[in-house]
């Protein structure tokens, strides 16, 4: 289960940091995508040349590259990864991780890994019995991180276990059996409840946004929200726990659904952006304003003898935000309302935002879209396009969720 899995594999100076070749070796040989982080010690040990061959990767080693000076962000890499291995770990990588001593991009990576993390230690058998170092394992234990080491004392080779970094391809089937796990327990889930997105997080937004002009008039659109709460009702529905993020509306909350209320653009861009990280699917059904006022007059603007002009902003890219922030485990679903060149239009919009498909509506269709209860609509992935008869926007759920779960 390892295929497709993104690994930021931890290189620190040990002197068995050589070994760190195997592990790229049988990680890349499962399916994985591997990037290295190096501290400076554990440049001496092993080249960043040598490992760059391996993954087909620049190595990351400084905060900035000395060649043109790009920052390297660490908050990047946590979000992309589906696990870290710190392997080989050396006693003082371990006191670091333990402590928050973020003084190496090794160490502030590791605090910010969103996913699992892999701790393989390799010291010297006293370093290894002394009380700090059992302390500091203990406490990457109680983090939540996985600690790979020898079990019986002893290697495969024979020789002391302990202290010694575990065999390489013992530390790759560690990984490959966690994903293994994982994938088993979700299907284990769906299965014993009946469920198909049981254990599933979904973000949702919905409705229109409204941009204040003054305390009494906005820039707003005729969305309802009915599709956005049916999608909402019909996740709930199959066992997923989802939050639903709604513009001005005046629909009832789906039973056990999560809402958060909001007005502007603005306000729907810092929930989603707060949230998606934490979430499996996000679901971007509302029809935001794309534009605002640059200015927003504190009192009522009364009416004169000349015209008024307003002059305009653009408002944030929230599915583009998003997209940027997916990682390989995250999928997001955009919609597209389009007046001509539809599906042109549509296919732009799904790489623009890194979207996985594109729900595509079209106003040119009497009786659907904004203020119905009918739509009808076209769903267009990179590889496919399944066009869809009108029909109500609880039916109309059903498809849209249908292909969600196809892609999850």
């Amino acid at each position: 289960m390892l295929k497709g899995k993104k690994i930021v594999l931890g290189i620190t100076g040990s002197i068995a940091a050589y070994k760190s070749c195997l592990i790229i070796r049988g990680l890349i040989k499962r399916g994985a995508e591997v990037q290295v982080v190096i501290t400076p010690a554990g440049k001496e040990f092993i080249t960043p040349i040598t490992l760059s061959a391996l993954t087909h990767k620049p190595v990351i080693s400084e905060f900035f590259s000395q060649r043109d000076g790009t920052w390297h962000s660490h908050v990047d890499m946590g979000l992309w990864a589906d696990a870290m291995l710190i392997a080989p770990c050396t006693a003082s990588t371990l006191g670091k991780m333990a402590n928050g001593v973020a003084d190496n991009m090794l160490v502030t990576t590791y605090l910010s890994m969103k996913a699992p993390v892999f701790i393989a230690p390799a010291m010297d058998l006293d370093m290894y019995r002394h009380p700090s170092t059992q302390h500091n394992l203990e406490t990457l234990k109680g983090y939540g991180n996985h600690i790979i080491e020898p079990e019986s004392g002893f290697l495969a080779s024979g020789l002391e276990g302990k202290g010694r970094l575990e065999e390489p391809d013992v530390i790759v089937d560690t990984l490959d059996k966690f994903f293994d796990a994982e994938s088993a327990e979700a299907d284990k889930t769906s299965e014993e409840t009946g469920m198909s997105l049981a254990g599933k997080k979904i973000l949702i937004t919905a409705g229109p946004t409204y941009e204040k002009i003054d305390p009494v008039r906005f820039i707003g659109n005729y969305s309802s929200g009915k599709m956005g709460f049916a999608l909402a009702e019909e996740c709930r529905k199959r066992g997923a726990s989802v939050t639903l993020i709604s513009g001005p509306v005046a629909l009832d909350t789906p039973d056990g659904v999560n809402r958060i209320n909001v007005d502007s653009c603005a306000e729907m861009y810092d929930e989603a952006s707060r949230l998606f990280p934490e979430y499996d699917v996000a679901i971007l059904s509302a029809a935001v304003a794309d534009f605002q006022p640059e200015t927003v007059s504190e009192t009522k603007i009364k009416r004169g003898k000349d015209g008024l002009t307003l002059k305009l902003k653009p408002t944030h890219d929230i599915a583009g935000a998003l997209g940027k922030m997916k990682t390989s485990k995250q999928r997001i679903i955009a919609f597209a309302l389009e007046t001509n060149n539809e599906e042109q239009n549509a296919k732009a919009k799904l790489e623009k935002k890194n979207a996985d498909f594109i729900v595509l509506n079209s106003t040119q269709i009497p009786g659907t879209t904004f203020r119905s209860d009918d739509n009808q609509v076209a769903i267009i992935s990179r590889t496919a396009k399944h066009v869809y008869p009108k029909k109500p926007k609880s039916e109309v759920a059903v498809d849209i969720i249908n292909e969600l779960e196809d892609i999850l």
